[in-house]
């Protein structure tokens, strides 16, 4: 009984979910004169903060095969690893409190609660899109060439998408009874950036806990993915990618389970 009831309402869904997401993109920089392109700027203002710190200040080493070595392709580099980053943070962030910001729509009986928390981080994967097609048109700028790779990308997205929907899912359910899970996500989001690969290379962390970061720690192999496929032309990562894979299912599915077995308290507890 329960595939056929899916089968019937998941076009319904979908629909909901595309009208969610464009009201939410909308409703960001609703009244502002550049719209969307406020989250390129901001995008690409990180970029020249961490490729100044780190790049001229810090004068992190960067050695990539094929890719000449300047502070330009360390910024595209840095970049490459941000965008699924900022993606993630911010997706997670919104999800955590989607709930306990929309009230009347919990207390909906017909309203699908399940599509709010990935509400806020599809309209996340859609803005750091902006950025992806600025890091491939500059990539093709510095290197004269357009990686073929790139029509690999979507295998990232997939545990990307996942993983971040399945700490939504997780984050969302438990803030309504734990409203200190905000707080607390970000102090963790804050550690996390530093534990994982983004703004110095995976080369300086030691050779023996370095393949358990790539294995316990999906974004890095998530960032090394999007490095390899914009900017290397190959896939070094496959294995990594592969366990990031598992872990975001099994992240999602948890979540999700989890979510859904709160459900029926939010209402009360709202």
């Amino acid at each position: 009984m329960f595939y056929p009831s899916f089968a019937k309402t998941l076009p319904a869904h979908l629909s909901l979910l595309h009208a969610l997401v464009k009201r939410e993109l909308e409703s960001y920089y609703k009244g502002s004169v550049l719209g969307n392109l406020w989250s390129l700027l901001k995008q690409l203002s990180q970029l020249l903060i961490y490729t100044y710190v780190f790049g001229i200040v810090l004068k992190v080493k960067l050695t990539l095969a094929n890719l000449p070595e300047n502070n330009f392709i360390f910024g595209l580099w840095l970049f490459a690893g941000l965008i699924p980053w900022t993606a993630f943070v911010t997706g997670v962030s919104q999800a955590s409190t989607s709930v306990i910001n929309q009230p009347n729509l919990v207390k909906k009986v017909l309203f699908p609660l399940t599509l709010l928390p990935l509400v806020p981080i599809l309209a996340a994967f859609v803005e750091s899109s902006l950025g992806l097609m600025v890091l491939i048109i500059l990539t093709g700028f510095a290197l004269h060439n357009i990686a073929w790779t790139l029509i690999l990308l979507p295998l990232v997205w997939l545990p990307q998408l996942l993983f971040t929907a399945g700490l939504g899912y997780w984050c969302a359910g438990l803030t309504v009874f734990i409203r200190d899970i905000p707080q607390s996500l970000s102090v963790i989001l804050n550690a996390w950036f530093y534990l994982t690969p983004l703004v110095y290379p995976a080369s300086v962390i030691p050779a023996g806990i370095r393949p358990w970061v790539f294995r316990l720690n999906p974004l890095a192999a998530i960032a090394e993915s999007y490095r390899d496929m914009v900017l290397g032309g190959n896939v070094e990562h496959w294995r990594d990618l592969g366990m990031a894979t598992v872990i975001s299912v099994i992240i999602f599915s948890t979540g999700l389970w989890v979510y859904r077995r709160l459900r029926p308290a939010f209402a009360d507890v709202l």
